[in-house]
């Protein structure tokens, strides 16, 4: 009986913890997010408008693409002018997280190819304007 109550309490406890996802504060701005290319740290930056995302790496305009908003914590990807076939791979963007000044994503291709396994990154992005 005293395993059955604690184990109660225990799900009461654990159901009543929610994720803070104002995604709506990150539709737009200026953000910084650390990435790795063969090892080596570098910090990424991209700019968003409701419509557009614009990536910067080394300080260098990178890629345009596209923002398609499913809801308020969604969104697709579409590179502008891809420059490859993997560039012309729509990718889906989930909020999972956020807090005062960054915010938690994950990212997949947004169409499953076949035989292939789905590839889900996660990353955390700061605003920075």
């Amino acid at each position: 009986m005293k395993s059955f109550f604690l184990l109660i309490v225990m799900l009461l406890l654990t159901s009543c913890y929610n994720i803070e996802r104002n995604c709506s504060d990150y539709q737009t701005g200026t953000f910084e997010f650390n990435y790795s290319v063969d090892g080596i740290e570098k910090i990424g930056r991209f700019t968003r408008t409701e419509t557009l995302n614009i990536d910067y790496h080394e300080e260098r305009e990178a890629d345009s693409s596209s923002v398609r908003w499913i809801n308020d914590c969604e969104f697709i990807l579409k590179t502008i002018n891809p420059k490859s076939n993997a560039e012309k791979d729509d990718i889906h963007m989930k909020i999972l997280s956020t807090t005062d000044d960054t915010y938690t994503f994950e990212y997949k291709r947004a169409i499953k190819k076949p035989n292939r396994e789905w590839r889900v990154e996660k990353g955390v992005a700061k605003r920075i304007n």
